[in-house]
């Protein structure tokens, strides 16, 4: 059974979009309306599932189609749910991508 974590680190967060954890730091704050983390007692930045989603949305918009931040801004604000189905897409093909892959191992 697959149960989702509640909170992920910067460092989680940043591994799971494949970059740096200054970037992920420096999107957390440059997305206030979007991403919102907690903190822990020591003040570290914990990540909701809704927040990786979010990062996933913005890595999409400035990394996969080279939009600026005020241009990713803009494009989350006007088409959020379509964003969102793009990245889901995509997981699920580079997931698809993975297993084949191990299959091919197999062989």
């Amino acid at each position: 059974m697959n149960m989702e974590k509640l909170y992920y680190t910067i460092g989680e967060a940043a591994e799971i979009l494949g970059e740096s954890t200054s970037l992920v730091r420096f999107w957390s704050n440059s997305f206030p309306k979007y991403i919102k983390p907690k903190r822990n007692a020591k003040g570290n930045r914990l990540f909701t599932a809704e927040d990786m989603d979010c990062l996933k949305q913005i890595h999409l918009l400035v990394k996969e189609q080279g939009l600026t931040l005020e241009g990713a801004s803009k494009k989350l604000a006007a088409e959020r749910k379509k964003i969102d189905g793009r990245v889901k897409v995509l997981g699920s093909l580079k997931e698809i991508r993975s297993q084949l892959a191990a299959v091919k191992k197999t062989l």
